[in-house]
């Protein structure tokens, strides 16, 4: 999987490449994992509902074509992008959202933070409150009985810190994670991030990580290749 880290770069831009790349790529094209930060931008998932955005303001909002609602990007947010072959590498999409997550758990377990996976809510959370402690969550992913419904997510006591949206095309899948290492959380208070009301962004600096995007993006870039390469 060939590497580039791009810098700060407009979303729509790379969205358009991302869609071009895709759809121009063949059986034999090798798969590219782009790691890069956004200037401020609301993204507008397929699904996405507009009683979502409480009150962009001046920040544009762009319609996408990734799953999910509505989410923000900025400065300080890691945005990684894999563009890769998914029949080639042999994954089924709930595998491959599955790998996601665990390349962002693994990031940050390298800097000693404990990050969740929870149930029905895709992405990754940490305990406001001990978010270097290593209990499980009640409302972990778990095998459920036959025939029993799914929980409701719940975030009490959780901040939200790293978001996943992806788009599979010709079983090629495109967009990927955004993590959350040192920026402005407050545009989060102008949506329902994800699409749920009052549930808490975090980053890396307000636990008390003194870390750049750029050296997280080493740490991030290596996983993502590591977990992903077939």
């Amino acid at each position: 999987m060939a590497l580039h880290y791009l810098g700060r770069v407009e979303y729509a831009s790379t969205l358009a490449a991302m869609q071009s790349f895709s759809a121009a790529r063949t059986a034999q094209t090798p798969d590219q994992l782009w790691l890069c930060e956004h200037p401020p931008v609301f993204t507008q998932g397929l699904a996405g509902r507009s009683d979502h955005l409480l009150a962009p303001g001046a920040i544009a909002v762009v319609q996408t074509d990734r799953g999910g609602q509505v989410t923000y990007h900025g400065p300080g947010q890691l945005i990684a992008y894999p563009l890769i072959d998914l029949r080639r590498a042999g994954y089924f999409v709930k595998e491959y959202v599955y790998r996601l997550e665990e390349a962002l758990l693994r990031t940050l377990n390298h800097y000693g933070v404990s990050g969740h996976r929870v149930a029905g809510a895709p992405g990754v959370y940490l305990r406001l409150r001990d978010p270097f402690g290593h209990a499980l969550l009640a409302q972990r992913p778990q095998q459920r009985a036959p025939g029993s419904a799914a929980a409701s997510p719940d975030f009490n006591g959780l901040g939200k810190i790293a978001a996943l949206g992806i788009k599979i095309s010709r079983h090629c899948a495109y967009h990927g994670v955004a993590l959350n290492v040192a920026m402005d959380l407050s545009p989060y208070d102008r949506i329902n991030p994800c699409g749920y009301m009052g549930l808490q962004a975090i980053d890396l600096s307000t636990i008390g990580l003194q870390v750049t995007c750029d050296e997280v993006a080493q740490v991030l870039g290596l996983n993502l290749c590591a977990i992903l390469s077939p």
